[in-house]
């Protein structure tokens, strides 16, 4: 149990810190493409909280469904907001405001 804990914690350390190393290498000319995909994939992750929140196992796993519901679509949100606000830069004919 403990074994598998640290594993756990060692691979989410590991994750955060390529993730951070990758993120910072990306050129901004790359931010929105890649933004779109990450919203797609938060959208299979809103499927998935959906799933676990009504799957209704026990109490626990229903608030931490809805918490999951709510968090993943602040993020589909917000990127889709962030997107569309980066697309409006590159229309041309529009004076910024």
């Amino acid at each position: 149990m403990i074994e598998s804990l640290l594993v756990s914690n060692y691979i989410f350390v590991l994750a955060l810190f390529v993730g951070s190393e990758l993120i910072s290498k990306v050129p901004p000319l790359l931010h929105t493409p890649l933004m779109s995909g990450t919203n797609a994939i938060s959208g299979i992750t809103l499927v998935g909280a959906l799933i676990s929140a009504g799957a209704g196992h026990s109490w626990v796993s229903a608030i931490l469904g809805m918490l999951a519901v709510i968090f993943a679509t602040i993020n589909v949100v917000g990127g889709f907001l962030v997107t569309d606000r980066m697309l409006e830069m590159f229309k041309k004919g529009k004076k910024r405001g």
